[in-house]
């Protein structure tokens, strides 16, 4: 397992910041369940749903940041974990763009790419591996989109969301596999022991243009319709 335990540069749990949150969060104190549950918790809701710069940030960038996807939300959930001896792996995937319908449209759903870099964290717990993709929506911003789509009694994609049933998605840990985008994957990259090993092979497939676009103006767009669903204002 020590393979699962490693500091990498992204998953820099050592680092101040980190120590102090572990410290002060009294997760050691916990048993490795509650720590995982617990750690869970906290990154699926107070680091609220948002686009991040870019995936390849450390999980303290992430975590000042206070916002996180699929890729950023993964990265600080392995570190905080490993901070507290909880062994973990990241399991790559594509997801097609249409799960993100709605949370990005016009223009820049056009000029996105089809298929988006996604992951979720594989935990190891009482000798069985969970997987954990439902921490992706803080639950303030999924309540939100429950709201909006109450009528709904099939699946449902868009705003970020693939899922079989909107109004009861598989997003609380305790001893089971979490799912909020599933639905929408279509290539599996297999496992890696670090996002650090994920980015060296995949990375988001974006010519320099679109880079920048992305990370100086899209993701911020991106960013204000996510918040006026979260506050339950009109996109």
């Amino acid at each position: 397992m020590k393979q699962y335990l490693k500091e990498t540069q992204l998953l820099n749990f050592n680092h101040a910041i980190i120590q102090r949150l572990i410290k002060n969060k009294k997760w050691i104190q916990l048993s490795d369940i509650e720590r995982v549950q617990s750690i869970y918790n906290f990154v699926r809701d107070e680091i609220k749903f948002g686009y991040n710069s870019s995936d390849q940030l450390t999980a303290t960038t992430i975590l000042t940041d206070g916002i996180g996807q699929c890729n950023t939300k993964a990265t600080l959930l392995m570190a905080l974990l490993r901070g507290v001896n909880i062994p973990n792996r990241i399991h790559g995937f594509t997801i097609d763009k249409t799960l993100q319908k709605g949370a990005i449209s016009g223009l820049w759903y056009t000029l996105s790419p089809k298929n988006i870099l996604h992951s979720w964290v594989e935990v190891y717990v009482n000798n069985t591996w969970y997987f954990l993709e439902g921490v992706i929506l803080d639950k303030q911003y999924l309540q939100q989109l429950k709201k909006k789509n109450k009528d709904c009694t099939t699946s449902f994609c868009g705003f970020g969301v693939f899922t079989e049933d909107l109004n009861n998605p598989a997003v609380d840990w305790y001893l089971n596999n979490t799912y909020i985008q599933n639905l929408g994957i279509n290539n599996d990259f297999g496992l890696f022991n670090s996002p650090d090993d994920f980015y060296k092979q995949h990375r988001q497939k974006m010519g320099p243009m679109k880079r920048f676009f992305y990370r100086n103006f899209i993701r911020h767009s991106l960013n204000i319709t996510v918040n006026k669903i979260r506050n339950n204002y009109t996109v």
